[in-house]
């Protein structure tokens, strides 16, 4: 059977509390989001719910065409799953949307992996602790290390990932036919929802 591509996408968009992790991590980018498709039209990750406030934080499925987006930097991987992996990854993410007020950014968290320290808190994540849980709950991708510690840049390390792109996101080529795509993939996400009755 045929595997279908997911994708991480890391970012910097430059924004004020972008800075303040960069100033510490040292790295280029220090966002990172889960994407379905090549287009980028599916990325889900935990961030700033309003453009205006980036301390109001949760889950947030983001549109990485408008915004602070538009003069981000980033890098873009892509690894194979299975249809089950796949299945497993939109149920994680429709279980999570159906329950998005429950759901906080785990800023605390940010502080331990300043001091190596696991802060783990219910139903809040930061974007890489989103990305990593997501990953290995749904069995795709395994971690040497906590969860709660995993920053971007460890994203970048994770064996058999394919590198796609890297640049201004305003320029990566967001249609390509040269891949092969799920084009039924959101309409499944949202049959599997109504057939478990959420």
């Amino acid at each position: 059977m045929m595997g279908r591509k997911a994708y991480i996408l890391l970012t910097n968009t430059g924004s004020f509390l972008t800075k303040l992790i960069k100033l510490y991590t040292k790295k280029p980018y220090n966002h990172a989001s889960i994407a379905f498709d090549h287009e980028l039209s599916e990325v889900y990750s935990f961030g700033r719910k309003t453009a205006r406030n980036p301390f109001i934080g949760g889950f947030v499925k983001e549109d990485v065409r408008a915004g602070l987006f538009t003069h981000a930097d980033c890098a873009i991987y892509s690894f194979t799953v299975t249809e089950d992996q796949l299945q497993k990854m939109y149920l994680y993410i429709e279980a999570i949307e159906a329950q998005k007020k429950q759901y906080r950014y785990n800023f605390l968290g940010l502080f331990g992996v300043m001091f190596n320290t696991p802060i783990d808190r219910k139903k809040a994540f930061f974007c890489s602790q989103f990305v990593a849980t997501l990953l290995k709950d749904c069995d795709t991708l395994h971690f040497d290390k906590p969860l709660s510690l995993i920053a971007p840049y460890d994203l970048q390390q994770v064996p058999n990932l394919q590198f796609e792109y890297e640049g201004k996101l305003r320029d990566y080529p967001f249609k390509n036919k040269g891949v092969r795509h799920h084009p039924d993939a959101a309409f499944r996400f949202f049959q599997w929802g109504n057939l478990l009755g959420r």
